[in-house]
């Protein structure tokens, strides 16, 4: 898992970048003004947690975003899914517009979170889909809340790799508040683009989001957040466990994913990783992706839509 790690955060937090200044001087993007496409709600208090509630259906799919996103990195998706279902994509504590403070972040933090919404909002069962380290938040929530889901969706999820000790903690002395603060506009925009097959500049507004957010009042609550996450996956590794999830579960990933995994300390096939975790439990499907990076729900948000409802029916 550390393997992925150390892809996932240096392809966030870099500094080294390419060209171009687009944002740079714009003045501050403060976490409650960004728009994801969406209106957002707010609910529970210390911590509150804001998110989307879209579209109408038999079931509800709540969507559960990665490590330095936001709800709004859901938003092609949930104009597909919601055509179907009740769609609901949470900000995690610690992320876009849900409460900052020094919580503790860790895995099963953020997944007791998710359950005090899907309490708040009264659902009894539904389909959980995390991203990356939401999968991984997913994932342990499907441990201890079986009985709260009906199925579970794991998108391109961090916790399928096997990380040593030392790795881990040369990635924690690495992975600081001031590394994300000072990562350039340059920095950004290359990074992003490693996230994906092919980089469209119709993207653009995750550059602009991420470059202005640095100034907001809340950026340092937000950093923390980030490198506690980062603990936290550390912390709670999962590739031990998935064994043990005892819903239907599929996994969807691209198939040119350049986070995993890790091409520098894990060279191999992305494949070959969820492959691996097919063959730890027998309620594990597989959905590939051709021509998408990490971020599948924005790359390819269609066949990526189609393969959830698919699985879900």
């Amino acid at each position: 898992m550390k393997k992925l790690l150390v892809l996932f955060v240096i392809s966030i937090f870099t500094l080294t970048g390419c060209s171009g200044f687009l944002y740079t001087d714009k003045p501050a993007l403060e976490f409650q003004d960004f728009d994801y496409g969406y209106p957002t709600k707010t609910a529970l208090s210390n911590p509150s947690i804001a998110y989307i509630d879209a579209g109408e259906g038999s079931k509800t799919i709540l969507l559960v975003h990665g490590l330095a996103s936001n709800a709004g990195f859901w938003r092609y998706a949930i104009a597909e899914l919601s055509k179907e279902y009740r769609v609901i994509a949470v900000d995690l504590p610690g992320y876009g517009k849900s409460q900052k403070a020094p919580y503790p972040y860790t895995i099963s933090f953020y997944a007791e979170q998710i359950k005090r919404l899907a309490d708040e909002l009264k659902l009894d069962k539904f389909v959980l889909a995390g991203h990356s380290m939401g999968g991984q938040i997913s994932i342990i929530f499907s441990l201890k809340y079986p009985e709260r889901l009906e199925k579970l969706v794991l998108a391109s999820p961090a916790g399928v790799e096997e990380f040593e000790q030392g790795e881990g903690d040369w990635l924690r002395s690495v992975m600081t508040k001031t590394g994300v603060k000072k990562t350039t506009e340059d920095a950004v925009r290359k990074n992003l683009a490693m996230n994906f097959y092919t980089w469209n500049d119709k993207w653009e507004w995750m550059v602009e989001e991420r470059v202005r957010m640095a100034k907001a009042k809340d950026f340092d609550a937000f950093s923390y957040a980030v490198v506690r996450s980062v603990n936290a996956m550390l912390d709670e590794p999962t590739f031990d466990k998935i064994k043990n999830i005892s819903v239907p579960t599929l996994i969807v990933y691209g198939k040119h994913d350049g986070l995993i995994p890790n091409p520098y300390l894990n060279p191999g096939f992305t494949t070959d990783i969820f492959k691996w975790a097919a063959e730890q439990n027998p309620l594990i499907q597989l959905h590939e992706i051709d021509k998408a990076g990490h971020m599948l729900q924005i790359e390819k948000p269609v066949e990526f839509s189609k393969s959830i409802i698919e699985f879900v029916k």
